[in-house]
């Protein structure tokens, strides 16, 4: 991310707890009502994972049944795989959004739009081609649902990651593109970008690894929808900015239009307003052209105990016929 852009995210300082909360809590209501309503059928999802697999075997790019069946037969890989799959796609991501508001606070306007805007075109993906993960297509693909197998070890049932009694609530074909295999590499991107340990390093470089292992291993994905994934995360990149600056834009447009509605009172009552909150500074206008200071007595001015002396009062007469003859 630019210069230009980490200026715009860090106007303003982080953003506050009570409303950083909602909003991300907004889009991924907005992420999960979206998937739930892009189910597609069933026969349409599976057709369209029976094409990638065919491009990938074109392609000669096509680990996953290997992989399934490694872990598949080793439970000493496939369970943790499995828990991997269905915990830290929500624990990493928040953890890695909380490190960031808290100890980088003029990067997080910035990391936490990319994220955001990523989601939202993985959203368009799972509209536009949903799609079978590789183990819901036939039995003769060669596939073996790994989760369902070692479901006894953990909370989730024959419907992915979701907790037993919960499959309904997800969409079964929303592998297109993979935010499991995005949402790592961002975590990733932001530990090695931001963090300052050799160990924070190391985590960036391997969680996104073991994702994309993980993700293939369970026959959740192809490798295709982990490349797919990778290119949202650099699509929603590429829109960070110009989303920063529209929403820079916005905040302009709505200062100025405030300060407009502020102006409309009139001098009036800006005056008053000046006074109640003791901030006029400025002479008083006593006529048209005629100002005092404070301390200052208008010529021939009654005194306390009347009138000046009458050669206090010919000198002032005398200033006054001199001040009216030069100005003429």
């Amino acid at each position: 991310m630019d210069a230009a852009a980490r200026r715009l995210a860090a106007a303003g300082s982080r953003p506050r707890w009570w409303t950083e909360l909602p909003l991300l809590a907004l889009v991924y209501a907005a992420y999960s009502a979206g998937r739930l309503v892009a189910r597609g059928d069933a026969h349409a999802a599976a057709g369209h994972g029976e094409t990638i697999l065919r491009w990938e075997e074109l392609l000669r790019i096509d680990p996953e049944r290997a992989l399934n069946r490694l872990f598949t037969s080793t439970p000493a890989l496939g369970i943790p795989a499995d828990f991997a799959y269905a915990s830290l796609h929500y624990v990493i991501t928040p953890a890695v959004l909380i490190w960031l508001w808290h100890r980088r606070p003029a990067h997080y306007r910035t990391l936490r739009t990319w994220l955001m805007l990523a989601t939202l075109i993985g959203l368009i993906g799972f509209t536009l081609l949903p799609t079978a993960p590789p183990r819901l297509l036939d039995t003769g693909s060669g596939f073996a649902d790994t989760m369902a197998r070692f479901s006894s070890y953990g909370w989730w049932g024959d419907d992915a990651s979701a907790p037993r009694g919960l499959g309904g609530m997800t969409n079964q074909f929303a592998a297109m593109p993979s935010l499991h295999v995005g949402w790592a590499l961002w975590c990733g991107a932001v530990l090695w970008k931001h963090g300052r340990s050799r160990a924070t390093r190391t985590l960036a470089v391997a969680y996104p690894l073991v994702i994309v292992l993980v993700v293939m291993g369970t026959a959740n994905h192809y490798l295709l929808d982990a490349l797919a994934g990778t290119a949202v995360m650099g699509l929603g990149l590429l829109l960070t900015r110009p989303a920063l600056r529209l929403a820079e834009r916005v905040r302009g447009a709505g200062a100025v239009g405030g300060s407009v509605a502020a102006g409309a009172a009139g001098p009036a009552d800006g005056f008053l307003t000046a006074v109640a909150s003791g901030t006029a500074g400025t002479p008083a206008n006593v006529s048209g052209g005629c100002e005092t200071s404070a301390g200052e007595r208008i010529p021939r001015q009654p005194t306390r105990r009347g009138r000046p002396p009458a050669a206090a009062a010919a000198s002032a007469a005398a200033a006054d016929d001199g001040a009216a003859t030069a100005a003429r």
